[in-house]
């Protein structure tokens, strides 16, 4: 009989370990992040991406931990996330993000997260952003310089 676990616990520690995404840093679980279960509450693993990113986004430029100095907004109009392997208090985690995809006034930014003693990845996913004019809150196009900026790190976007 397969072992479905076995499986899921092999692909987080394999190649995938090594990700492409340019921007990392890393955040220790708090006790508080965590659930009755002992482990990190689902959500907070969007949180933790979600926080990485904005700090990928102010290195290129865009003032996302400011919105009034922003050209425009952001607003994310989808996520979603997949749960490899269980993350407990305490642990160090490697979060990596970058962008997967850029239209016109949206974009896809992809997260990965990884246990940093061991490698193991933890999830991965996806946020898509809408860009939009302040006053009207209608979807408009991406910045050029944050394009830019964008594509001069990852110009296999372009």
């Amino acid at each position: 009989m397969a072992d479905p676990e076995g499986a899921v616990r092999q692909a987080a520690t394999g190649p995938a370990a090594h990700s492409a995404l340019p921007y990392s840093d890393t955040i220790q679980v708090r006790f508080s992040d965590t659930d009755a279960q002992g482990h990190l509450y689902f959500a907070n693993y969007m949180v933790y991406a979600d926080e990485v990113a904005s700090v990928y986004m102010e290195e290129l430029g865009y003032r996302a931990m400011n919105p009034r100095q922003a050209p425009c907004y952001i607003f994310t109009v989808n996520i979603n996330c997949e749960f490899l392997e269980e993350c407990k208090a305490f642990d160090t985690v490697r979060v990596r993000v970058g962008y997967s995809r850029l239209g016109r006034s949206s974009a896809d930014l992809a997260f990965e997260l990884y246990n940093e003693a061991t490698g193991a990845a933890l999830a991965r996913g996806s946020i898509t952003q809408v860009f939009t004019d302040k006053e009207t809150r209608k979807s408009s196009a991406i910045p050029p310089a944050f394009r830019d900026a964008i594509i001069a790190r990852q110009p296999e976007l372009a």
